[in-house]
């Protein structure tokens, strides 16, 4: 109370400040100079803070038993923390040790990361195809590929709370350390836990990435028309290219519209500036269509459990036609 009354002279004189006066004491230069500091801070990846592990009160092993816990996933001890040992710590410490006379044998997490990414790879095969049973082989290289690329497991490691924890040589971690981390984990988890653990934890915060997602931009067809042509024929039927629309013709805001149809049925429809890229867009559709990739497909299901068998579904052969 006494510091209140203290205060309670000071506020009139605050509120009865003029805000112009404030403004005055800004000078012009301040705004841009911090524009520019912000850009270089963010160019450098972030402000340059230590580390936590570097903090007195920094517990590894309390962290480490709490990082499986919070997934729920029993973990081996020490092969958790070789998961979480970055070659370039390895190489720093053992430089010390040899300063101070010490052999203590360190091991990093490059062997664990081998076996995971072996078994991710595997696993994210199996699981695409059962998913998207009429998807072709190369479109679901395309999509593992997407989810195996080194910014999605750092960004899946990353938002797993693997940053603070990595023993690494700089700080912070790049995206490279990040990923091979994940890969590290799942490696660790597939030798604590067993096949289906591994499976399970892969499924639930790497394969998910694809919820909301348009699976059809992870595979880029050169040429759709061809493709479409191709697999038609197999079937013994033909596809017929109609241009049943045109607006604005011979003008910059020219659109037409043209349809495909097979034995006098449409299969699919698709606008553009001129009839080639129509056809194009047309013949996109249908491949959709053929591959139960629509806009409007049913979600990706995330609830399989276990590893999936190999799929012996029919898959069209792109590579063939």
């Amino acid at each position: 109370m006494a510091f209140i009354r203290r205060c309670t002279p000071l506020i009139p004189i605050l509120k009865n400040v003029p805000i112009t006066n404030q403004a005055k004491k800004i000078h012009r230069w301040v705004a841009p100079t911090l524009r520019e500091l912000k850009r270089r801070e963010d160019k450098q990846g972030g402000k340059m803070t230590n580390p936590r592990n570097t903090f007195a009160e920094w517990n590894l092993e309390a962290e480490l038993y709490a990082f499986g816990k919070r997934l729920n996933e029993e973990f081996d001890s020490d092969l958790l923390l070789q998961a979480f040992t970055d070659h370039t710590y390895v190489i720093k410490e053992e430089m010390k040790q040899k300063e101070m006379d010490i052999d203590l044998k360190l091991r990093d997490n490059r062997d664990l990361a081998d076996h995971g990414e072996k078994f991710i790879s595997e696993y994210v095969q199996l699981y695409l195809e059962v998913v998207l049973p009429k998807l072709p082989l190369e479109g679901i290289k395309s999509i593992k590929n997407h989810l195996m690329s080194e910014s999605t497991l750092a960004h899946v490691s990353a938002n797993l709370g693997t940053k603070d924890i990595i023993l690494a040589d700089e700080y912070p971690v790049d995206k490279s350390v990040l990923a091979n981390t994940f890969k590290a984990l799942v490696g660790a988890l597939l030798e604590s836990s067993g096949e289906e653990r591994a499976a399970h934890f892969v499924r639930d915060f790497l394969v998910t990435q694809l919820q909301g997602k348009d699976v059809n931009e992870y595979w880029h067809i050169e040429d759709p028309w061809a493709m479409l042509k191709g697999l038609i024929e197999k079937t013994g039927s033909e596809v017929e290219p109609r241009l049943i629309g045109e607006v604005g013709k011979n003008t910059l805001l020219a659109c037409y519209r043209v349809g495909l149809y097979i034995d006098k049925k449409m299969l699919s429809s698709g606008f553009g500036e001129t009839i080639s890229t129509a056809q194009e867009m047309a013949a996109r559709e249908a491949l959709k269509k053929i591959f139960a990739t629509e806009d409007n497909m049913y979600p990706i299901k995330f609830n399989i459990n276990g590893i999936p068998k190999e799929s012996k579904d029919f898959r069209y052969q792109i590579s063939a036609s």
